[in-house]
C-alpha cells in the first residue's frame, strides 16, 4: 500500500505550521442576476510577512453588517498547525449576534479556515496542489441561472450570443410552460436542472410540482436532476431517472451522503456548506473511494472565494458540471472577454489562490 493510500487528504495538510499576528475584515457588495444585493466578507489573516484570504458567503446581509461593525474581535493571534487552528476556531463564537440561519455557521467557519489554509501554504512557500501532490486540470463549468418571472429565454440567449459554447444549470419553476421548455431544449445547452426542494423561506423556493417535474425530465433526459422533492407523486414521475439524481442543499457531511434515499452517482460538494477543511477533504476522499461523482458549487462569491472553489474543482473534479463559472456570467449584463469553459489552470505559485479569477 502506498503512502498516498495510507494517508487521508486532510492529513497531508493538518500539520502545516501557521502563525497569525493579526486579521482584518473587508466587505464586498454587488447586485447579481437573482435580483438581490449580495454581500460577503473577506477575511484577511496576516503573519510572518504573509497574508491569507478567505470569503464568508453567509447569505443574510444583516449578518455581514453586524460582523463588519464588530470588527476583528476574535482571539486568533498565535502559533498553530492547521489542525490546532481548526480546533481553536471551533471553541469560538464566530457571530457577534446569532445568525439568521443555522447553516451560516458553516459558511463562516469555511471563511476563516480557507484564509488560514492560504496563509499556512504561503508561509510554507508552497501551493495547495503541490502540498497534495495533485495536478490542476482544466475546469469544466456551467452557468447557474433563473429565468425571471415571467420566465423567458432571454437570459440564455444573451449569454449564448456572446459565448456560444456555454452550458447551463437552470432552476425550473412552475411558471415554465411547454413553449419555454421547448425553446430551452432547442439550445442543447442544459446540463443540469435544480428543483430547489430543500429551500424554505428564501427567494429561490420552488414548491413541489409533479407536472413541472414531468415536463422537465422528459425534455432533458440526460440532465442531472438536482435536489428533487421525493413524494409519492414525484417518485412516479422520477423513477426512471434516478441515475441522474444529484444532491446539493442536504449535503453538509459524509453522514448526509450516506443518508440519501438512493445511493448517489453524483453530489454537489460546496466547500462552504461542508463547513471546514477536514469535513471537505474527508468528503472528497469518501466519494472517490466509492466511485461517487462530485462537482463544485458556488454561493455567489464576490471575491477570493470564487477562485478558491475553481482551484478545488481543478484538483478534485475538473471534468464535471461544476457550478463555478467566472462571476461575470452571473451579472445581469454579461461582459465581453470572460474565459470560456474549460478554465485553464491558473493556481498561484504559493497559497490557496487561483490567479486572475473572475
Amino acid at each position: 500500500m502506498s503512502a498516498r493510500e495510507r494517508t487521508s487528504t486532510y492529513e497531508l495538510l493538518a500539520e502545516l505550521p501557521l502563525t497569525i499576528d493579526s486579521y482584518e475584515l473587508e466587505g464586498l457588495t454587488a447586485n447579481v442576476s437573482s435580483e438581490f444585493e449580495r454581500k460577503t466578507t473577506i477575511i484577511h489573516v496576516r503573519g510572518a510577512g504573509e497574508e491569507g484570504l478567505g470569503e464568508d458567503v453567509t447569505y443574510d446581509s444583516v449578518d455581514h453588517d453586524i460582523l463588519q461593525a464588530a470588527g476583528p474581535s476574535l482571539p486568533l493571534t498565535g502559533s498553530y498547525t492547521l489542525a490546532s487552528f481548526s480546533a481553536h476556531l471551533a471553541t469560538l463564537d464566530l457571530f457577534p449576534e446569532p445568525p439568521v440561519r443555522e447553516v451560516s455557521a458553516r459558511y463562516r467557519t469555511w471563511a476563516y479556515e480557507s484564509a488560514a489554509l492560504d496563509l499556512a501554504l504561503r508561509q510554507a512557500q508552497t501551493s495547495l496542489h503541490a502540498a497534495l501532490s495533485r495536478e490542476p486540470l482544466p475546469v469544466r463549468f456551467v452557468v447557474s441561472l433563473r429565468l425571471g418571472e415571467p420566465p423567458t429565454l432571454a437570459p440564455i440567449t444573451r449569454r449564448l450570443e456572446r459565448y456560444p459554447g456555454l452550458r447551463f444549470k437552470l432552476d425550473p419553476t412552475s411558471s415554465w410552460d411547454e413553449r419555454l421548455i421547448a425553446e430551452l431544449r432547442h439550445t442543447e445547452a442544459i446540463d443540469s436542472v435544480d428543483f430547489k426542494s430543500f429551500y424554505k423561506g428564501t427567494i429561490v423556493d420552488q414548491p413541489t410540482d409533479p407536472a413541472l417535474y414531468r415536463r422537465v425530465v422528459e425534455a432533458f433526459p440526460e440532465a442531472w436532476i438536482e435536489d428533487p422533492a421525493l413524494t409519492p407523486e414525484t417518485e412516479e414521475v422520477l423513477a426512471a431517472h434516478r441515475e441522474h439524481f444529484s444532491w446539493d442543499a442536504p449535503i453538509h457531511s459524509i453522514e448526509d451522503i450516506e443518508a440519501l434515499p438512493y445511493p448517489p452517482r453524483m453530489v454537489n460538494i460546496k466547500p462552504s456548506r461542508l463547513g471546514g477543511l477536514r469535513n471537505l477533504l474527508d468528503a472528497y476522499d469518501y466519494c472517490a473511494a466509492r466511485g461517487i461523482g462530485a462537482y463544485g458549487g458556488g454561493q455567489f462569491e464576490l471575491g477570493i472565494g470564487r477562485g478558491q472553489i475553481q482551484y478545488l474543482a481543478s484538483i478534485f473534479h475538473a471534468d464535471a458540471p461544476n457550478d463555478v463559472a467566472p462571476s461575470g456570467y452571473n451579472l445581469p449584463a454579461t461582459p465581453a472577454g470572460l474565459p470560456s469553459s474549460p478554465l485553464e489552470p491558473s493556481p498561484s505559485r504559493i497559497g490557496f489562490r487561483w490567479d486572475d479569477a473572475t
